[in-house]
């Protein structure tokens, strides 16, 4: 077979896979989408590795060495060799990824009691793809360069000073391991998951992202905060959904003895009842310390769905008592008391001081100290 011919034949190669992955494409974009919905989504995502794959693939087989160059069999050969692992390194990590991404925005959707089981999956999912992927292109790498004869040369010393070498990368990459098995810990110890309500670094926010390396939670104004992994192993830190998303919240209220309890507790009860953030479970309202200044403090309490229905309804219930308070009861608003020693209020020396030093209030409201005779 002449040159001219041997080239034909490998352009006629290539086109047919071409043509092949092309309609391998369209009947999954096709025919097969209306019976598997994420037929599609896996063509559209694998097309392009797809085609650098059958070309790389055809060429490589059909290529006609003999006619090219002086030394340009092995430069050619040793380039599509690397080309290949590429191709299938890229191929393959495509596929995983248009395989996973539906379950994952399944798992995304789930709510209710089931929601913790579904960010649990979802989280293991995301690390074992990762650990995968990581995994997929060391490998590759490690192919190619292994395609060197000078490298293999170096890989043969190495693996003899196995021993002295690995002690020496075990310590400098201490931290990495040491990251990489946190990481493990966390996703299979079900401490933490992705959209997680968590308080670490006195900040409060929700998982956004969870790697080997970092963790990046979202704060309640849209930043990022970046911890590393091993801080959720070695430092204490709250988690608000680890068992369940419903949570208590508290509201509290400084106001004068003169308060009516019993109106401010039906008051309450009335609210949340016509409140939908109230889940029914739990309230309460209870007078739970005297402050050193003689106010009162009051602690409502009330149980919501999740955290941010919580905070909602907290503002909401701290919003409605002082509404209360203000409108029906002026008299029970903070305020503070100034009188001499012995004095009554109320009692028929009121306004007068008694002995000693003391304050008297003038029929214009101010108070004025009273020096004795």
């Amino acid at each position: 077979m002449s040159a001219f011919w041997a080239w034909i034949v490998l352009a006629t190669v290539v086109a047919v896979c071409v043509i092949v992955v092309e309609a391998v494409r369209r009947l999954l974009a096709g025919r097969l989408s209306a019976r598997w919905p994420g037929a599609g989504n896996v063509a559209r995502r694998c097309a392009a590795p797809a085609f650098v794959f059958a070309v790389v693939a055809s060429v490589g087989g059909a290529m006609p060495y003999r006619y090219l160059w002086d030394g340009g069999q092995e430069i050619v050969s040793h380039a599509l060799r690397i080309a290949a692992i590429g191709a299938t390194t890229w191929l393959v990590l495509r596929i995983i990824y248009a395989l996973t991404d539906p379950p994952l925005e399944r798992l995304m959707e789930v709510g209710g009691d089931r929601n913790r089981r579904a960010r649990r999956t979802r989280t293991q999912m995301l690390l074992l793809r990762r650990i995968g992927a990581a995994v997929l292109v060391v490998l590759a790498v490690g192919a190619a360069l292994f395609t060197f004869p000078a490298v293999r040369t170096i890989g043969a010393g190495v693996l003899a000073s196995a021993g002295i070498a690995g002690v020496v990368v075990g310590i400098a990459a201490k931290p990495a391991v040491g990251n990489l098995l946190a990481g493990l810990q966390l996703a299979f110890g079900d401490a933490l998951r992705l959209d997680d309500v968590v308080v670490a670094g006195g900040e409060w926010g929700r998982v956004e992202e969870l790697t080997l390396s970092y963790v990046v939670v979202r704060l309640w104004d849209d930043r990022r905060m970046i911890f590393p992994v091993s801080y959720f192993t070695e430092q204490p830190f709250e988690n608000w959904t680890r068992h369940s998303t419903r949570l208590y919240g508290s509201v509290e209220l400084a106001v004068d003895w003169s308060v009516p309890l019993e109106e401010l507790r039906e008051a309450l009860h009335a609210h949340l009842r016509e409140n939908p953030l109230w889940d029914g479970r739990d309230w309460a309202l209870q007078a739970t310390d005297v402050l050193p200044n003689g106010l009162v403090k009051l602690r409502a309490i009330m149980t919501a769905a999740d955290s941010g229905a919580t905070w909602d309804l907290r503002c909401a219930v701290r919003e409605h008592l002082i509404s209360h308070v203000r409108t029906h009861h002026p008299d029970a608003l903070p305020r503070f008391r100034t009188g001499p020693d012995g004095l009554v209020p109320g009692g028929p020396d009121e306004g007068t001081a008694g002995d000693g030093d003391g304050a008297a209030p003038s029929p214009d409201g101010r108070v004025h100290i009273v020096k004795p005779r």
